[in-house]
């Protein structure tokens, strides 16, 4: 009897140990170093290789409005070894020690479940072909059904428009559970959605599932084949140039030249793990305002891409992802108390001027509306100066701001200087308000609301 309770004893002590070296294999090991490269704080990940973690990572990164400079993505059997050289917004290294904890714990856990920063909403997905006023639509019917919007991210592109709005029931301040409810939800935004002529291809989705925001947009355009349609603009020669070759070693390479931006990166990883690409390795430089990347990828059955239609599609499927975030047109902010019926008036304001909103994103923090809208006129040019003006009248001068002309406007350099001075200010509150609500929900930093 003391014999077995002896082996019973040494076999939980092995299977522990065992357990902790499962832990280790499978804990990436962060290091994150300001002292190696004078101009971007590095950013090492070395962890156990899986299909979707090259994914994670990046999207850490993304989600902290990092912008990646440069970077190195290796793997060597099991393991992948990634560097990325990063910045914030103004080009800086990153100081903040709250910011650099917070992406410390975050890429230490990326192989563990991780929960949404949405929670008691529900999600609405929404897709079909965009034309002026359907956005004021939309937010319109939400008004009117008393859905209180909390937040919401639109793209367009290629003629089609997908979004993504969380929502709560204006009376109760719950998600809306009831499937009456959601029915009557559904029913609208279909009619609104199909218009006159998209009876086919108009969808609306009502959902108490939360995913990752950006990352469903891409799905949900991919999977409505925004790719294969015919472009609706022109984007002035400044198209991404995506090409796709086959090496010897049964890799298939991947190269796009393009203008750099916030996000590049996570846009193009996001679409190659959607396609069921696994990246092997990859380089990513970035030089003034130029972006470019080189991407070695297989099936991830380990078969490199084998026909000529499929190469066609990478190249499509790409070329849409760097695309659909590329805003055109002017970039408004507004920022105001936050009432019921909000985004409905101004949004009709826009529409009874002939502007089309190509992007939006709209958020509310502590009872305040920080919305970004990115307008064009209708035909897709940038809008008259003059209707910006009429419409910032209407909506009120210092509540809806310029942030962002199109090139194709001359500024004077006082005109300059105090939008570089707005852009700026609307990055840093944009930034800490992120970072305060992930530290928020990771539990170490107590609400103030």
């Amino acid at each position: 009897m003391q014999m077995q309770r002896v082996e019973k004893m040494e076999w939980h002590a092995c299977l522990d140990e065992y357990e902790k070296l499962l832990f280790r294999m499978n804990t990436p090991r962060v290091v994150i170093d300001n002292g190696v490269c004078p101009a971007a704080t590095i950013v090492k990940v070395d962890s156990a290789r899986k299909h979707g973690i090259l994914l994670e990572a990046v999207q850490i990164l993304t989600d902290l409005n990092l912008s990646v400079k440069k970077a190195n993505i290796s793997s060597d059997g099991r393991w992948s070894m990634d560097v990325y050289h990063v910045t914030d917004q103004n080009g800086k290294k990153l100081t903040d020690d709250s910011v650099i904890s917070y992406m410390e714990q975050s890429l230490g856990t990326i192989h563990f479940t991780r929960t949404s920063d949405y929670t008691g909403v529900t999600a609405l997905e929404l897709t079909g072909t965009d034309r002026v006023g359907l956005l004021s639509e939309v937010f319109a019917v939400l008004a009117d059904l008393q859905c209180d919007i909390v937040e919401a991210k639109v793209w367009t592109h290629n003629g089609r428009i997908a979004s993504l709005i969380y929502v709560k029931d204006c009376n109760s301040g719950s998600p809306i559970e009831d499937s009456q409810q959601i029915d009557t939800i559904e029913a609208r935004l279909r009619n609104v959605l199909k218009g006159d002529n998209d009876i086919r291809s108009a969808k609306t989705t009502v959902s108490l599932a939360v995913t990752h925001t950006e990352r469903r947009l891409h799905q949900i355009m991919f999977v409505d084949r925004d790719y294969e349609r015919e472009p609706v603009l022109q984007r002035n020669g400044d198209s991404p140039v995506v090409t796709v070759q086959h090496c010897e070693r049964d890799y298939s390479i991947v190269n796009i030249e393009c203008k750099d931006r916030t996000k590049l990166l996570f846009d193009v990883v996001c679409t190659l793990t959607d396609m069921e690409y696994v990246v092997f390795h990859a380089t990513i430089n970035t030089t003034g305002d130029r972006a470019s990347l080189e991407f070695f990828i297989k099936h991830m059955d380990g078969t490199p891409i084998n026909s000529e239609a499929e190469r066609q599609r990478v190249i499509l499927c790409l070329q849409a992802a760097v695309e659909r975030r590329a805003s055109e047109g002017v970039r408004l902010e507004l920022c105001t108390a936050d009432r019921p019926g909000l985004l409905a008036e101004v949004t009709r304001t826009f529409r009874e001027n002939g502007l089309n909103v190509t992007r939006a994103e709209i958020s509310t923090t502590l009872d305040t509306a920080l919305n970004v809208f990115y307008v064009t006129d209708a035909a897709g040019n940038p809008a008259d100066p003059k209707i910006i003006e009429a419409v910032r009248q209407g909506i009120g001068l210092s509540e809806l701001q310029v942030k962002e002309m199109p090139l194709i406007y001359d500024r004077s350099p006082e005109r300059e200087g105090e939008e570089a001075v707005g852009v700026a200010g609307a990055v840093l509150l944009s930034l800490g308000s992120l970072v305060r609500r992930n530290l928020y929900n990771l539990g170490l930093i107590r609400s103030f609301s």
